[in-house]
């Protein structure tokens, strides 16, 4: 079993940045995929960002050049780095993990984000 729990959304205004982290209850080591997606309001959930074991980054065209998720593998953690958001960039965000060990999604709980002035 794998607990995640995001911290870090909130208001900011077009332009800002806010930095998202995900609290992983298992070494990444064991986790061989972790992602940040976003859900907004009427809309289905997104992929935003992905890091697999190997170090592999991917990214939406929508937020390439804006956005960079990090891992730190010491303290459990992976990182959503949000920059220049705009108001389209509003939603809840998730993150997820994946072990090919037991072939199974981990989601935390959401948290969100508004861009608005």
């Amino acid at each position: 079993q794998i607990r995640l729990v995001e911290s870090g959304g909130g208001l900011v205004q077009p332009g800002g940045t806010l930095r998202l982290s995900c609290a992983a209850s298992v070494s990444l080591f064991s986790i061989d995929f972790m992602g940040w997606y976003r859900q907004a309001p009427g809309k289905e959930r997104e992929l935003v960002a992905t890091t697999i074991i190997s170090g592999v980054k991917n990214y939406a065209d929508s937020v390439k050049g804006r956005f960079t998720i990090s891992r730190d593998n010491a303290k459990k953690m992976v990182y959503l780095q949000m920059t220049s958001l705009k108001p389209e960039d509003t939603a809840v965000y998730y993150c997820k993990a994946y072990r090919n060990s037991d072939q199974k999604d981990y989601w935390g709980q959401g948290t969100r984000v508004t861009v608005s002035s």
